[in-house]
């Protein structure tokens, strides 16, 4: 059965249809007085749930995690770029503890060290706070997409894997293995073995404990008392920001590389295919033009 359009009697009315069988005669192409307002809508790429029939509104798990890796990105680049700031203000400010012991410093500058380090410190800490917070959104939201994406069940609850990164002491040990078992479905491993860690979580992992231990290390210093502890406590600080500026980073890494395994490649990443040339490729046979034919 084949469908061939007929000229309407109206002029800017759609052609009719009209099943034809063997025995028809092909006239041509259906002409038009004016240019017809119809057609078809300019629809080129649809989500998988925008389906007719379907609740295109709710976003799976994969979709999810695409829009909440993006503002992780985002705040993570914030976190480091004021930890850039705040080891920067550490540094300069045990730069001019030194240069006290031979010469007096101008007030102003002392001042101007002052505002800078507590500023960023407070910066700092507080986008800590948000960048954990979408981590974790992202962290929980990815472990649920890869489970789908293997048809398994994730191997932790949901509060096991908040405990095993927010409580102190205990994330220091748990959060390398909850990161190694999200790589390991990531990447369609199997189940039944066990998860290697890549160099990049690894990496990670490493930068996680340091931070934490380089943080506890500046805490305790600072309730020490004396000049050359106050001074090794700002040394330490430093250190402190500058570990959070390479965790930061290698967290930035993670949340990517894992996305793109799991979600749909964004229409940025993805380059149009375009055809250069055909070799070697038969000529299609092509029919004349009927006499008949309006145009």
């Amino acid at each position: 059965m084949r469908w061939v359009a007929t000229v309407p009697g109206a002029g800017s009315r759609p052609p009719a249809s009209r099943p034809r069988g063997r025995g028809g005669r092909y006239s041509g192409p259906p002409s038009y007085d004016i240019p017809p307002r119809w057609g078809f809508p300019h629809v080129v790429w649809r989500w998988p749930t925008a389906v007719p029939g379907t609740n295109s509104a709710v976003l799976v798990p994969s979709q999810r995690l695409l829009l909440i890796a993006r503002n992780a990105v985002a705040v993570l680049w914030a976190l480091a770029g004021l930890a850039a700031v705040a080891a920067g203000a550490e540094i300069w400010r045990y730069a001019l503890l030194v240069l006290s012991r031979d010469t007096a410093l101008d007030p102003a500058v002392v001042g101007a060290s002052d505002v800078l380090v507590l500023t960023f410190a407070l910066l700092t800490f507080v986008m800590t706070v948000f960048a954990v917070a979408v981590t974790v959104w992202w962290l929980l939201v990815a472990r649920t997409a890869a489970a789908e994406e293997a048809g398994q069940r994730p191997p932790r609850s949901t509060g096991q894997v908040l405990v095993g990164v927010l409580v102190p002491g205990v994330n220091l040990v748990l959060a390398g293995p909850i990161l190694a078992e999200l790589e390991h479905a990531a990447t369609r491993r199997p189940a039944n073995r066990r998860p290697r860690p890549s160099r990049l979580v690894l990496g990670w992992w490493a930068a996680w404990v340091g931070n934490a231990v380089l943080l506890v290390l500046t805490v305790v210093w600072r309730a020490r008392e004396g000049v050359q502890a106050q001074v090794d406590a700002v040394f330490l600080t430093a250190l402190t920001d500058l570990t959070a500026l390479a965790l930061a980073v290698l967290t930035v890494r993670v949340v990517r590389r894992f996305t793109r395994l799991l979600a749909p490649v964004e229409e940025q990443w993805v380059r149009p295919p375009r055809v250069l040339r055909v070799a070697n490729a038969p000529e299609l046979p092509r029919r004349a033009r009927p006499r008949t034919a309006a145009r």
